[in-house]
């Protein structure tokens, strides 16, 4: 009765679908990050923080997973092809419709007298065993309405609630197995098979989570992303007509200046701390020299003449991550 009543309030809030599983099903994520590992060998210490994740708080019970999609809101010409649609319009940030229903949601779990418990989880992996979508050949998470657009709330909770069945096989069943568009759409090749991911060349972890200056093979496939990627989802086939785009996401329109690479690179630290980073606070507060990687190589790979002054100008920073790039571009542009 309580697990209807959990269900019911999450469609009332706005959330597309909701289901809840016991805390106990991540035994096989374990292993298929082991397999991962495996497979790309030179990334395997980018998989082994990700083992955590798999362990839920030993009073947790249950976990009640929500989605909510995003595929109505429209992206800005200016952004698009140099932040993923999914940061872009991000649910987390306090002043979205997405963050006050989570926020509603939290406070009715409470008034049903459950605890929610601190501690992370594989989002994605707990949807599909909840049955709110299926694994693409790209990892992402696909529901029928609204294709791989949806973002994926889920809480530990100390309760045992009624559970929903999880499905036998987690790997889409309309994806076709002999498409690999998404596979042939990865600009680093990150993704060399369906189902399998070398996190090291993902375009997402390597625009936000570098320590350094990502490798020279993978820096023009980089292309012009400044954080996120959308290559596989917008050459996937079961994306085709999701994207309503009729929505204005909130105060997006006021970062499109502050998001224009030659501008990253004239913006000073105090301004990347009070008006980049606390929008995108996941990529870190001493993160500005990446930021301004990112907005040097997408200068570099766009080919156009107009930027090879600041290029140039940028082998004299006083940070040597961002001389090394300007000199790659130098030696790549020949200027």
């Amino acid at each position: 009765m309580k697990a209807k009543k959990i269900k019911s309030k999450a469609l009332e809030l706005g959330y597309t679908a909701c289901g809840i599983i016991p805390s106990s099903v991540f035994e096989e994520y374990s292993q298929y990050l082991k397999e991962r590992a495996e497979t790309f060998p030179e990334s395997k210490e980018l998989y082994e923080p990700l083992h955590a994740l798999a362990r839920p708080p030993v009073d947790g019970k249950s976990i009640i997973v929500c989605t909510q999609s995003y595929n109505r809101y429209k992206t800005p010409d200016s952004l698009n092809g140099l932040i993923g649609k999914l940061y872009l319009f991000d649910g987390r940030l306090p002043y979205t419709y997405e963050y006050r229903a989570k926020m509603a949601f939290e406070t009715y779990l409470g008034m049903l007298g459950m605890n929610i418990l601190k501690g992370a989880l594989p989002a994605r992996w707990a949807a599909a065993k909840a049955g709110l979508g299926k694994f693409g050949h790209n990892n992402f998470i696909y529901s029928e309405e609204h294709g791989s657009y949806i973002w994926i709330d889920a809480w530990i909770v100390d309760e045992e609630l009624d559970y929903d069945n999880a499905p036998e096989n987690l790997s889409l069943s309309a994806c076709n197995e002999n498409c690999h568009k998404c596979v042939k759409a990865c600009p680093t090749n990150a993704l060399s098979k369906e189902f399998s991911m070398d996190r090291g060349k993902c375009v997402t972890h390597v625009t936000c989570n570098s320590k350094d200056v990502p490798n020279e093979n993978i820096r023009t496939g980089l292309g012009l992303w400044l954080y996120g990627c959308d290559a596989c989802q917008d050459a996937c086939p079961m994306n085709k007509s999701k994207l309503k785009e009729a929505e204005e996401f909130p105060l997006l329109k006021e970062f499109e200046e502050f998001l224009k690479p030659e501008n990253i690179l004239k913006m000073n630290e105090e301004t990347y701390l009070k008006v980049l980073n606390p929008r995108f606070w996941y990529i870190g507060k001493d993160a500005f020299w990446l930021w301004k990687c990112n907005a040097l190589r997408n200068l570099i790979n766009s080919g156009s003449g107009e930027y090879h002054q600041i290029i140039k100008q940028c082998r004299n920073d006083t940070d040597k991550r961002i001389r090394e790039t300007a000199e790659w571009g130098c030696k790549k542009l020949n200027i």
